[in-house]
């Protein structure tokens, strides 16, 4: 048996936890980094990679503004760009009613400082005639970006352990002490862990630890359906999204398009394992079709999904443990992790360090799901179908 001890101990090795494990080694903690099964291998490594300011949660914006200035200077902080690149992201609707929707999304963006272009119909043929009559008006977010994630997660690893950063692979925590101000962990590979402070960022798998520190959540398991054609001549330079949630695309420039699209597909945690079924692939096919005349005819060459985690009204939880100092909760980011993760980890960093973070988290706290949760509409749009609200599927 080995034992080892740190300042800090984080369980989970996607995104929110590599971030997390570099910002605080970069303030001189000594932190152990424990993944299940190899580090981005789900959600953070499998999902659209989007890094879109419009239509947030308006709670939080200061946190994805925050996260998106680090995405910036991301070759600058890890001394690896993973494709980073300021395509900026056009979010279409398709009819007046949607119209009015995504107005509203922007008039939040531009309250947070977010400039925003505001396209009708004639803008649209002009600026991007390859887009069908489907779209009716759009906003645009110059800023907005997209990164590459599979090439994410383990340069942000490789990055922490040069910090020295302790990251176990394959290793799955199967028991959690706390006791006089400190955590013992023991893990199924025999190694155990004393620290001081543990960060719950296991994602679709979190529950378990929070709930045993009486706290608990209506998290479940979903998975993003995504999709790659055959390369085609380069010429879609932003990312494109439909209000409605029907079809989300962007072309890299070795002229594959990327494609994703809800309802969101099952996911199965125990068995690890996020299947896209094949109506998915012919109806997200279908809708680029839509929006894209010239790519109606273009094959998918490859499938997947991950497995993520999700609540009722699509916030995540991220901040303190309410019963047990020293532990801290982020987990269940509904498909927005991504964006957000570099500003996660820098939050929890600050707030182990320094016992506060200048970013407000206060919408984020587990502390909401002491009643039932009203499920909020893109919840309820992007799914199959959906749990009852406050409850565990």
């Amino acid at each position: 048996m080995t034992r080892l001890s740190a300042d800090v101990a984080i369980i989970g090795g996607g995104l929110i936890g590599v971030w997390s494990a570099y910002f605080l080694a970069k303030r001189g903690q000594r932190v152990v980094l424990l993944e299940k099964d190899v580090v981005g291998a789900q959600s953070s490594g499998t999902n659209f990679g989007n890094l879109r300011l419009q239509g947030r949660f308006p709670g939080q914006y200061p946190l994805s503004l925050r996260s998106q200035a680090l995405w910036e200077q991301i070759e600058t902080l890890i001394g690896d760009a993973c494709e980073f690149e300021a395509t900026g992201h056009l979010y279409f609707a398709s009819s007046e009613d949607e119209w009015r929707k995504v107005e509203a999304y922007a008039a939040v963006s531009e309250s947070h400082g977010l400039t925003i272009e505001h396209l009708d119909h004639v803008d649209l043929r002009r600026r991007y005639p390859w887009l069908s009559d489907k779209a009716y008006a759009a906003t645009y977010s110059a800023r907005d970006a997209t990164a590459n994630p599979r090439l994410v997660t383990p340069a942000v690893a490789r990055a922490a352990k040069g910090l020295g950063v302790t990251i176990v692979e394959t290793c799955r925590v199967t028991e959690l002490r706390t006791g006089d101000g400190a955590f013992s962990l023991a893990t199924d590979t025999g190694l155990s862990i004393d620290c001081g402070q543990v960060i719950n960022c296991a994602g679709a798998w979190a529950l378990a630890i929070a709930e045993q520190f009486s706290e608990t959540a209506p998290l479940f398991p979903a998975g993003p359906p995504q999709f790659v054609t055959e390369p085609f001549p380069y010429f879609i330079r932003p990312s494109v999204q439909a209000v409605d949630g029907t079809v989300i695309f962007r072309q890299i420039p070795r002229g594959n398009v990327i494609l994703a699209g809800y309802p969101r597909t099952a996911a199965d945690p125990v068995a690890n394992r996020a299947p896209v079924p094949l109506a998915k692939t012919l109806a997200a096919m279908r809708h680029l079709g839509a929006a894209v005349p010239a790519l109606e005819s273009c094959h998918v060459i490859r499938v997947w999904s991950g497995i993520e985690g999700y609540l009722p009204d699509m916030i995540p939880v991220i901040g303190p443990s309410l019963t047990t100092p020293g532990l801290f909760h982020a987990f269940g980011f509904c498909g927005h992790g991504f964006q957000i993760g570099p500003g996660v980890g820098l939050c929890l960093s600050e707030l182990i360090v320094d016992g506060e973070t200048q970013t407000p988290l206060a919408p984020f706290s587990i502390g909401r799901f002491t009643g039932a949760v009203e499920a909020d509409e893109k919840f309820r749009r992007e799914f199959d179908a959906t749990p009852a609200a406050g409850n565990k599927p």
